[in-house]
């Protein structure tokens, strides 16, 4: 056995990136991926970067003030991931000016759209923008101009854009905000012979820049954007000291210092010092830029021409045979398990489950874990018309999902008043499971019936996230599911489940003794396998256990969405393991263990990934899929998806998100479409 260092583990902010490179790839992928989708993507790329920095870089901005001796013994090293995140963050961002300029603006222009700058404004544009500006712009503007031998701190907001004015007067400079979040940032300034002539607001304001600032002679406008802690978030990463010194920064989220301060790269280098000094953001944390930043704005890009070739084609939504036919869901559930595979098929299957169980005379309880609620949803409407009848409902709400907080404690208090129990989360423990049962008095007992799901109970996402769920009235399974929901009403501590795995009890534990299991077959020479599918795969104990198998001779595949610590494909250590990573169409958000078992196959699907925080400190619950149909049906869906090779990218040891190749006369999948075809054959 190979003696484990450090280096046989990639650090996960640094592989992270790796992840969102191939977002980018999306964006650059002309072949596969129509215009405004690409748009789409580098929209997708940006948003996640900004979470990154909010989140990621924030805490390792907080290692840096733990002391020097604590770190080292921790094996921490903040300053050194920081630069290297931010020279592949650099390296990356030439990539997505490139394509934005060199690519996407081209490619606009072939289809009649031309985005408009400032100084590409005719007369006639110039006439329209001072309309716009006049009647829409001008009120939201909010300008400072700074004396800087005053020596005032100067406050940027989050996330807001903001212009940097420079005057020929070097002892002031000027700070205009880009009222992006009152104003639609794209303007549609005039049709004319078939063209179409669009701007960016932040083009206007530039443009009206000498009447913002009449009395001053204007030398340089750049645009600037900072990204603040979000530590709210941090408490459930770590533990001991590092946790209890971050919990303590919860209250400085909105203000929280800067983890990158994002400006325009054709700044002079000693505007750019005077700014950072203004400021007082340290050198680690500038990040030269293009002329426009926060990209997210593009998932509202405006299609004048609403051509239908530069989006998607639109995929039917599949309707599920047994479900959409069965007008009774207790009746259809009697009879078997059934699963539902978003986005492909409707979340309307959870709403009307819902919506039956509020109206259905014998249902005397419904309980539910909501991770991110929807503002207003046909979900939310039948858990309130459930309790105008009268049922008794249960609903645990996750206070902590990452900047869902807001509405999700709105909610709670909205049931709480219609006289539901609602229970926020604990400290230190997020509940994560997706998870629902319903109680029914059938002949004078009572019967449970559950879905358990790897997505959120929430429609709008699952048109996004490719997710999978579980309905079933298993009498096994809904007892058990009853007492994972009194741990979270606080009636049980511990649950003593023997068939639903449930963090932080028993899913490192059984997956230990499966992957075990597998080592035991694969060296007593029996065949020996393992398929997993997950988000991010973190926890190093797990990691050491799959080089173990691997060493033994067990076959490993993988499917990892996103970051992941394991190496794959390293000559004795972890050869037989081979990994890929899908990004398509939809977000890849299942997760999905398989193991051979000799033979007894073991299937699981869930919310939980192998992270720490999924495995021990958070309440995750994974189900077994028993039913034959079932079983049959997720292992193809699996199956279809381990043989992408349009998609998937090979993860391996040079980190170069390769693409997966069709060999010669084998025929091309692309999984999200290959399983579309799949469920419509199995259920039309």
């Amino acid at each position: 056995m190979i003696k484990l260092t450090d280096e046989n583990f990639r650090h996960r902010d640094l592989n992270w990136l790796s992840f969102n490179e191939r977002v980018l790839q999306e964006a650059e992928d002309v072949e596969n991926n129509p215009l405004y989708e690409r748009l789409k993507f580098l929209a997708i790329y940006s948003t996640n970067l900004d979470e990154f920095f909010r989140v990621r870089v924030s805490q390792l901005r907080q290692l840096k003030r733990v002391k020097k001796e604590i770190r080292k013994q921790l094996s921490l090293q903040p300053n050194k991931i920081v630069k290297e995140i931010k020279a592949t963050v650099h390296e990356q961002q030439q990539r997505f000016g490139h394509t934005f300029r060199k690519v996407i603006i081209p490619e606009l222009e072939k289809h009649h759209i031309h985005i408009l700058t400032s100084k590409t404004y005719t007369d006639k544009h110039k006439i329209l923008a001072d309309g716009w500006y006049t009647s829409t712009i001008r009120e939201h503007l909010d300008v400072k101009k700074v004396d800087l031998k005053a020596k005032n701190d100067i406050f940027l907001e989050d996330q807001s854009l903001y212009f940097y004015v420079l005057f020929k007067d070097s002892s002031k400079v000027g700070f205009v905000t880009i009222p992006t979040h009152k104003v639609d940032r794209f303007v549609h300034l005039l049709k004319d012979n078939g063209e179409h002539y669009l701007t960016f607001i932040d083009d206007i304001i530039h443009y009206k820049m000498d009447t913002i600032f009449p009395d001053e002679e204007i030398r340089g406008i750049f645009e600037v954007k900072i990204s603040r802690d979000a530590e709210l978030y941090l408490d459930d990463e770590l533990d001991g000291i590092l946790a209890d010194r971050i919990y303590e920064s919860l209250k400085r989220r909105h203000k929280g210092q800067p983890t990158r301060l994002l400006y325009d790269a054709s700044m002079d280098k000693d505007d750019a010092k005077k700014l950072r000094k203004l400021l007082r953001v340290g050198k680690v944390d500038m990040m030269p830029g293009g002329r426009y930043h926060n990209f997210n704005d593009f998932f509202a890009f405006p299609d004048p021409t609403e051509n239908p070739e530069l989006h998607f084609k639109k995929q039917p939504l599949i309707t599920h045979n047994a479900l959409e036919k069965g007008t009774d869901y207790f009746e259809v559930l009697k009879e078997r398990d059934h699963l539902v595979h978003f986005p492909f098929m409707s979340f309307h299957y959870v709403e009307r489950f819902i919506e039956q169980a509020s109206e259905d005379k014998d249902v005397t309880e419904i309980k539910i874990s909501l991770y991110r609620v929807a503002s207003e949803s046909p979900l939310t409407s039948a858990l309130l018309k459930a309790l105008d009848n009268g049922k008794k409902v249960f609903i645990f709400i996750e206070a902590k999902a990452r900047f869902d907080e807001e509405n999700n404690i709105t909610w709670g208090r909205t049931f709480e008043e219609k006289g539901a129990t609602v229970i926020y989360s604990y400290p230190r423990i997020k509940v994560h499971s997706k998870i629902l049962l319903v109680k029914r008095r059938e002949e004078g007992k009572n019967r449970r019936y559950i879905y358990i799901g790897t997505g959120n109970f929430n429609a709008k996402t699952s048109k996004i996230y490719a997710d999978h769920g579980f309905f079933s009235a298993d009498k096994k399974l809904g007892k058990e599911l009853n007492r994972v929901f009194k741990v979270l009403e606080g009636d049980l501590i511990v649950p003593r489940n023997k068939h639903l795995l449930v963090s932080p009890f028993t899913t490192r534990r059984t997956f230990e003794k499966l992957i075990n299991d597998e080592i035991d077959f694969a060296q007593s020479g029996k065949h020996a396998e393992i398929k997993i599918k997950m988000n991010s795969l973190e926890d190093k104990d797990m990691i050491k256990l799959l080089y173990k198998a691997s060493q033994a001779g067990v076959k490993i595949t993988m499917l990892v969405r996103g970051f992941t610590a394991l190496i794959p494909g390293v000559k004795g250590l972890s050869e037989n393991i081979h990994m890929t990573s899908i990004l398509d169409r939809y977000l890849e958000h299942g997760r999905i263990y398989w193991f051979n078992h000799d033979g007894d196959e073991q299937l699981f699907m869930g919310s939980a990934d192998w992270m720490t925080r999924n495995l021990d400190r958070r309440i995750e619950v994974l189900v077994p899929i028993i039913d034959p149909d079932c079983r049959k049906e997720l292992k193809e869906i699996f199956d279809i998806q381990l043989s992408d090779n349009v998609k998937a990218r090979i993860q391996n040891k040079e980190e170069n998100n390769a693409f997966a190749k069709a060999e010669k006369e084998t025929p091309k999948i692309r999984s999200q479409y290959a399983i579309f075809d799949y469920l419509k054959a199995k259920h039309n």
